[in-house]
């Protein structure tokens, strides 16, 4: 079976790139692929982790018929998908995000889960549009739109799912920098070659530091959106089997 990912680690540089063929679905595999990707890095030393998509997209979000199926495989894979973010956002190296085109739903999330986000310019969308087709935004989506999204579009972009592009993305919180498409990759290598210079240590801690709280809300999040869930598929699995 073919990788949804490609590695490659160059100048202490470990690159992930997911692409599906598609919009990079953020299926159990994807996330599975990417999370053995981090610990390779990790066994690699890698000094910075860059993580992209493929051109026109980063990732358009869960695997849709999963979610809309329901049951144990869509309750798991939420949970690995936001332990994914929990884990970028405590990575002990710097991540830099490459937003290659559309970032919506759980593809928002990773790109806000990165230290530094660059977009590429187009009329590509960045959005958590749960709200729009009607999913209630789960607790652990809220904590991680809430420690990088400026306080007004923390609001719009969670309770009114409002639709960005990448210029008013930076504006919003989403990204640090725009680039064209052309130029994206070597503004990412460039920031990544500067980001190696760090004090690696003092980074970690610091990160750590810097992020304890919002870590610490976002784990409780993740652990009340999967209990919640777990009963939700208890109560059906035994509506279904009908009476004893």
């Amino acid at each position: 079976m073919k990788p949804l990912i490609g590695y490659q680690l160059a100048d202490s540089v470990a690159t992930v790139t997911m692409d599906d063929g598609k919009v990079n679905v953020l299926s159990s595999r994807m996330i599975y692929e990417v999370t053995q990707a981090l610990d390779r890095a990790a066994d690699d030393a890698a000094a910075v982790v860059v993580l992209a998509g493929r051109p026109g997209v980063f990732s358009a979000g869960f695997d849709l018929p999963v979610l809309q199926a329901g049951g144990p495989d869509a309750t798991s894979m939420l949970r690995s998908g936001f332990e994914l973010a929990e884990r970028i956002l405590s990575y002990p190296r710097p991540v830099v995000i490459a937003c290659t085109g559309h970032a919506i739903a759980m593809g928002a999330f990773l790109l806000l889960s990165g230290d530094y986000r660059v977009g590429a310019a187009g009329r590509y969308k960045i959005t958590a549009n749960e709200v729009a087709i009607g999913v209630t935004l789960p607790l652990a989506a809220v904590e991680i739109c809430r420690q990088r999204l400026t306080p007004a579009h923390f609001n719009r972009a969670t309770i009114l799912a409002e639709l960005y592009r990448p210029d008013s993305a930076i504006r919003a919180g989403f990204l640090d920098r725009v680039c064209e498409p052309a130029d994206i990759w070597e503004a990412v290598r460039g920031i990544a070659r500067d980001l190696t210079k760090l004090d690696l240590d003092a980074h970690q801690a610091t990160k750590l530091r810097v992020r304890n709280a919002a870590l610490a809300d976002l784990h409780d999040a993740i652990a009340a959106d999967y209990a919640a869930l777990t009963q939700r598929d208890l109560a059906a699995a035994t509506a279904a089997a009908g009476p004893a």
